[in-house]
């Protein structure tokens, strides 16, 4: 990591990545630099001048053979190779930079992250699924205990493991497998509730190599992880989208597809598929053997559980929202759909359900994140489509789905997109000019705009006066990017000229409602769920942001829309993908399981369908923040501010 001395101001920008953009680390730290083409080095404006320090950097038709060699760069063509000094000129700068002496430049940085290689796993933790090898003594005429008694005697003898029944698919196969290496073999035993288990039986040494699959089945991305058992580490990482995606974009249509049987075997064989796909990358990745996976741990919501298994979700959108169990027994892998590809002793584990709209994800993310471990009064939010949200701590949990809809992922905006090469996620908007200063995805020209980056927008327009608190676009504004097109007013984001699509990317009235609407949702059911414990916001101790979207978020914007009341900014933290933790540390230890099953019965699930305190505080919410402004007290300040500047002019 490195630190950039941005000038004039001597101020510090830190800690950088080693390869990342000035530019980049620069926007994302507040120091707001011009760069209308998103970064893409089409501009030529984000110049800068490198004073101190190593960066790596490419010519550009934007600078003359002079100002290259007197220090002159892009900054989105400039990455960091050491700690640096740079000088942006007053022609680079947006305006006033919004910067502190020293700053953290992302939203991982701005909140505490819980990550597995902090945890410790000594010797109390017991596997889940764990391989044994054995030395057994060959049967001879003062003894001749069969061969299936002397294979349990020795996991007696060697390890303790008593009262172990044996899968009888491996007794077909014992007495190979036993004399074919001497007497030497490798037994894989599940740890059950109902006792010890032996599901593989294999000749020879193994137990130097033995993995375990990490799943997050999301509506829109399945997430992998490859574990190293022995290392307790993760060594590869893929992530890939849900086939199940060209049947629907969320349950409610998945569920509506799935009716009949050939129908629910096509989904099943699309996650099946997206699985294999995510399987094969990770195993390339890592260079292992897929047969010395030993297990699947997979975390999903309740659609996705069901959809994966094969089992009719009809019931979870009818009435009153039944879901067909809360816990489901290990599947063999092989016999889901044409099969995960894997060795046919595999299980896959699921994590237990509470709803019908608040799955094993949820839970598996409330014990990745340590939330039903501590007394402090928490809140876990999962910001996406669904929003769910669970307020409590280690003796109490509630829950609810907030139904947040797709604007956080880009859906339901005119130029809305996922966070895919070329979506703007970071704007920052000069409160003078109104010129817009961004960044998109892999520095690629714009082409759309993703969760991030609209709720960057939507909070920079509030703050600059483009938006009012109604949402409504400002017609006091005097600029060229505010327009009316056929009746609807819209800020123009982009030109075509800059576009990666040679139209205007622009933000209409109609994409700040989507956005505003999914917020009030969030906020709401948070909300509702601290009513219905007579706590206010103010009473929660920590808040924890989980999900792949909030690694993005940026903590200042999202209170500025009002996705969150201004509350201290230590209290927030991010925890990354919940799920997919959770789902690693239960391939690791039974207590994690164990502590998952406790976690789904404890948990109480509030239904804000037909609550009508849901109904009230929705309807407080859709505005800008929010129509209590006590609960944001120093964006009270800002916009009297700005409406006492919009007076004087």
């Amino acid at each position: 990591m490195h630190t950039i001395v941005i000038q004039p101001g001597s101020r510090e920008v830190g800690p950088v990545a080693h390869g990342e953009t000035v530019l980049r680390a620069a926007l994302e730290a507040g120091v707001d630099i011009v760069a209308p083409c998103g970064g893409s080095a089409v501009c030529g404006r984000c110049r800068i001048k490198v004073l101190a320090g190593e960066v790596d950097s490419e010519p550009t038709a934007a600078l003359t053979r002079e100002e290259w060699a007197q220090g002159w760069r892009l900054a989105c063509r400039t990455r960091v190779l050491s700690d640096v000094e740079v000088e942006i000129p007053e022609a680079s700068r947006l305006g006033e930079c919004r910067l502190s002496d020293t700053v953290a430049v992302t939203g991982e940085a701005l909140m505490a992250s819980r990550r597995l290689e902090d945890l410790s796993f000594g010797g109390g933790r017991v596997a889940v699924v764990k391989l044994f090898c054995m030395e057994l003594c060959p049967p001879c005429a003062g003894d001749n205990l069969n061969d299936l008694a002397r294979f349990k005697k020795g996991l007696e003898s060697q390890y303790g493991l008593t009262g172990v029944s044996v899968d009888s698919i491996w007794i077909r196969n014992m007495p190979a497998v036993l004399r074919h290496e001497d007497w030497v073999v490798t037994a894989t035993v599940v740890n059950t509730p109902y006792g010890y288990k032996v599901i593989n039986v294999e000749s020879g040494r193994h137990t130097d190599k033995a993995y375990a699959l990490a799943l997050d089945i999301g509506t829109t991305t399945v997430w992998g992880q490859l574990l190293d058992l022995n290392a307790h580490q993760v060594i590869a990482e893929v992530s890939a989208y849900n086939q199940q995606i060209k049947y629907g974009e969320d349950v409610i249509s998945r569920i509506v597809f799935s009716q009949g049987v050939q129908r629910r075997e096509q989904l099943q064989q699309a996650v099946v598929d997206t699985i294999n796909g995510v399987l094969g990358e990770l195993v390339e990745q890592a260079g292992i053997d897929r047969t010395r996976i030993s297990h699947i741990m997979a975390a999903g919501n309740t659609t996705m559980t069901c959809l994966l298994v094969g089992i009719d979700p009809k019931y979870l959108r009818l009435q009153p929202y039944v879901p067909p169990a809360d816990f489901i027994p290990p599947v063999r892998a092989v016999n889901l759909g044409d099969g995960i590809q894997v060795g046919r002793h595999v299980h896959v584990y699921t994590f237990p359900t509470v709803a019908s709209y608040v799955g094993g994800d949820i839970v598996s993310g409330i014990v990745g994140s340590g939330m039903s471990e501590t007394e402090k009064i928490t809140l876990y939010l999962d910001i996406g489509t669904n929003g769910e949200a669970v307020v409590g701590n280690r003796e109490w949990l509630l829950a609810a789905s907030c139904s947040a809809g797709p604007a956080f992922e880009g859906g339901g905006l005119r130029h809305g997109m996922r966070a895919t090469a070329g979506a703007i996620e970071t704007v920052r908007i000069d409160p003078l000019t109104f010129e817009p200063s961004l960044m998109t995805v892999q520095d690629r020209p714009p082409v759309g705009i993703c969760g991030s980056g609209i709720i960057d927008c939507v909070a920079e327009m509030l703050r600059t006066g483009l938006l009012l608190q109604n949402g409504r676009l400002n017609p006091d504004v005097s600029t060229p990017r505010l327009r009316r097109e056929g009746g609807a007013a819209e800020f123009v984001l982009v030109e075509a000229a800059l576009s990666g699509t040679g139209q205007d990317i622009v933000i209409n009235e109609t994409d700040v409602d989507n956005v505003v609407r999914a917020k009030a949702a969030i906020f709401a059911g948070v909300q509702t769920l601290l009513d219905s414990v007579a706590l206010s916001w103010n009473d929660l101790e920590q808040i924890y942001i989980a999900g792949g979207f909030g690694r993005y978020l940026r903590l200042e914007q999202a209170i500025a829309l009002g996705l969150f009341p201004e509350l201290p900014r230590e209290r927030f933290f991010f925890v990354g993908n919940g799920s997919l933790l959770g789902a690693a540390l239960g391939s690791f230890s039974i207590d994690m399981l164990k502590a998952a099953h406790q976690v789904a019965l404890m948990m109480t699930n509030v239904e804000l369908s037909d609550n009508s305190r849901f109904v009230d505080h929705y309807m407080a919410a859709n505005f800008l923040p929010h129509t209590d402004m006590t609960l944001f007290p120093e964006m009270e300040r800002t916009l009297a501010r700005l409406s006492q500047a919009r007076g004087g002019r």
